[in-house]
């Protein structure tokens, strides 16, 4: 098979894409990268918001729009002109896919509301991303990721115990609806193809990120407690932590018994296979502090590479704290394109890899906007 000529897994999708700022453009990206053919509606003269937002590269384009607009054709409508709409429509009756993510209640206000627009056009699927989804008491409220990493529960689990809660170092919240909103709607085009019948898909922030909470909600849902902030520790599995080497900080997970026994015979510990106070998980976990100290005495010896290096011969799973620069470098991310070039500037990658299909990321550099309005104009007059 020629990887060179692979089709895309998308190809022949029509995507007519609302969104701005970073969920919904994070999942319209996602599905031009496969293949799918995605026309973002912006408003005339000021285009999507985050065509404002900083860093910007020398020519004054904005990093963060470039980031998630990968791949589309822009067209500017004003919604309130009837001529505009009339196009909009045409539109619509030959897409497969509207995404959007205005506050409930913008499309209806617009005669777009996605129920009607899936009764109009029944092939169609309508996804909706929103901070609270399109019903319950907090669907008209306002959100961004870190209210939603709030009220989530997110934060109150992520720092140190002897901390304030945290937020993530990356919005996590915007970015899971992104993901969730993409494999929703892939999922619905391949009902589609056994009924012939679209639908309107509704995606809520906060239900991602709560649906996300795993050990949290285990604590919650299970054990009816509150889940408190750990650190980088794991909260039932021992050792599963940053160390002190000489110079860094040195991840270590030991995810069993027998990791551990091989952990203490690669770090010349042999004393500590002995010891009652680790001889099972479950008392390390007892004793976690005397554990910790005790591996970090032995692992400022020596520089965190060097343990690293060490530690992998012996098969455990082990890494360096790296900074986002050291990551970026990483042979590995390279060599899995996680690092892409368009335009000669330098973009993430896309993470879904196929096999029999094509999949870089797509090589087409962000519109301008409205950067194909005359020729959408002619296609579909």
């Amino acid at each position: 098979m020629d990887k060179d000529n692979l089709a895309n897994a998308l190809e022949g999708i029509l995507v007519i894409d609302f969104t701005h700022v970073l969920s919904g453009p994070f999942c319209t990206m996602m599905l031009a990268d496969q293949g799918a053919r995605v026309i973002k509606v912006e408003r005339p003269g000021i285009g999507d918001d985050s065509r404002a937002f900083g860093p910007f590269y020398e020519e004054g384009d904005s990093v963060y729009f470039e980031f998630v607009n990968r791949g589309k054709e822009s067209i500017a409508l004003n919604l309130k002109n009837p001529d505009d709409m009339a196009l909009l429509r045409r539109m619509l009756a030959r897409a497969d896919v509207v995404v959007e993510n205005f506050r409930p209640g913008t499309m209806a206000k617009l005669g777009l509301a996605p129920d009607d627009l899936v009764d109009e056009y029944p092939g169609l699927i309508v996804c909706s991303i929103s901070g609270f989804g399109q019903t319950g008491p907090m669907s008209r409220e306002p959100a961004y990721d870190t209210v939603v990493q709030a009220l989530s529960g997110l934060m109150s689990v992520t720092g140190t115990p002897e901390g304030n809660p945290v937020r993530t170092g990356t919005s996590i919240g915007d970015l899971s609806a992104g993901m969730f909103a993409y494999a929703a709607i892939t999922t619905a085009l391949v009902a589609r193809q056994k009924s012939g019948r679209g639908t309107a898909i509704d995606i809520a922030m906060l239900d991602g990120l709560f649906s996300l909470l795993e050990h949290g909600l285990m604590d919650a849902l299970a054990e009816h407690v509150n889940p408190q902030r750990i650190g980088n520790r794991h909260p039932s599995i021992a050792p599963f932590d940053t160390f002190q080497c000489m110079d860094r900080l040195l991840v270590i997970c030991c995810g069993n018994d027998h990791l551990f026994q091989q952990l203490c015979d690669a770090l010349d510990l042999l004393e500590m296979k002995k010891d009652p106070r680790f001889e099972t998980n479950a008392k390390r976990m007892i004793h976690q502090d005397d554990l910790k100290n005790l591996l970090e005495e032995r692992l400022k010896a020596k520089e965190a590479a060097q343990w690293r290096k060490l530690l992998e011969k012996s098969g455990i799973p082990v890494g360096i704290v790296n900074t986002v620069e050291e990551a970026e470098n990483m042979e590995q991310i390279r060599a899995r394109k996680m690092v892409a070039e368009i335009r000669g500037r330098q973009v993430p990658g896309s993470p879904i890899k196929m096999s029999r299909y094509n999949s870089d990321c797509s090589p087409v550099a962000p519109p301008a906007i409205d950067a194909h309005g005359k020729a959408l104009r002619r296609e579909f007059s």
